[in-house]
């Protein structure tokens, strides 16, 4: 349902995405993840048509995006960071014009309102102003007025920040059961938790996807190499192994001090003790790019 081939993006000087392909499968929920500046944004606007590639190839729903703009918004929804409804109509409104812009006729409309409020349960806000509404009810309501002409894929571009953690998990279901009906979804995200909910992946860094596969695979991958320092004196036991030419990184987690080795590093021949860490999707995305530097410099 989606595929990139080898596309970039320049803004004069700079290369914001850098020869980028990815593929993503209906029904899929993929997550692109990444630090401000990797590339996300400029890649859903690519994907979406907004921003055309200096060069490669993009295809959405086995559409060239850039020879067929038109048959491709109507296979898309996007959802972009900052809201962009009408804070002085209510719910019900929004949706109204929202319906009329996509030419839905009033039954397909009170249907598909009354379904989406029961699904967003924001049944009992539909006469409360969008303004007036919290963060995380406004990135509702902006996806329900995305989702009224039944598109095929869904771009949302970092849709929970700043938006507190009950609503970001309410979303979080709303994006399953659209997925589960065979809706295509990608999702750019700054959040590594809400990655690990994501079928797939891509770790984008300077414009590069850097890594792409499952949660689970990406953790596994890095797993023997991934270890908790145990010393009294944390902040010395870091600064003592990042003197370690076999040490690829040595970050603080809350009380403890992940540790990342490099291939064929052996613990126990490290200056301070270790013991093997279960890694998270944050220790996959920090190692990573650790490497990603070290080959740089």
């Amino acid at each position: 349902m989606i595929r990139l081939d080898q596309v970039s993006r320049r803004f004069a000087a700079v290369e914001a995405v850098k020869g980028l392909s990815l593929e993503v499968k209906q029904g899929e929920i993929f997550g692109l993840v990444g630090p401000d500046g990797a590339g996300k944004t400029t890649t859903l606007r690519m994907l979406c048509g907004l921003l055309d590639p200096t060069s490669g190839r993009v295809e959405v729903a086995g559409l060239d995006v850039g020879r067929n703009i038109d048959a491709v918004k109507d296979q898309i929804g996007y959802m972009a960071q900052k809201f962009g409804l009408y804070g002085d109509l209510t719910v019900e409104e929004n949706l109204w014009f929202y319906s009329d812009l996509f030419g839905i006729d009033r039954a397909e409309r009170d249907r598909m309102m009354t379904e989406y409020l029961d699904m967003t349960r924001m049944t009992p806000f539909r006469q409360r102003q969008a303004a007036k509404l919290s963060g995380g009810m406004k990135q509702k309501l902006a996806l329900m007025c995305t989702l009224l002409h039944r598109p095929r894929v869904l771009f949302l571009d970092e849709p929970t920040n700043g938006v507190d953690p009950l609503s970001r998990r309410d979303f979080w279901e709303i994006l399953y059961r659209l997925a589960k009906e065979g809706m295509t979804i990608l999702v750019s995200t700054a959040y590594l938790d809400e990655a690990e909910r994501c079928d797939r992946v891509g770790l984008m860094h300077k414009g590069r996807l850097i890594r792409c596969d499952t949660p689970a695979a990406l953790k596994q991958a890095l797993a023997p190499r991934c270890f908790r320092a145990k010393a009294a004196d944390q902040r010395a036991a870091r600064a003592l192994l990042l003197k370690d030419s076999r040490v690829l990184g040595a970050e603080p987690a809350g009380a403890a001090l992940h540790v990342y080795l490099r291939e064929g590093a052996r613990p126990e021949e490290l200056p301070v003790e270790l013991e093997p860490q279960a890694p998270a999707l944050e220790d996959v995305f920090i190692a990573v790019i650790r490497q990603e530097e070290s080959h740089a410099a």
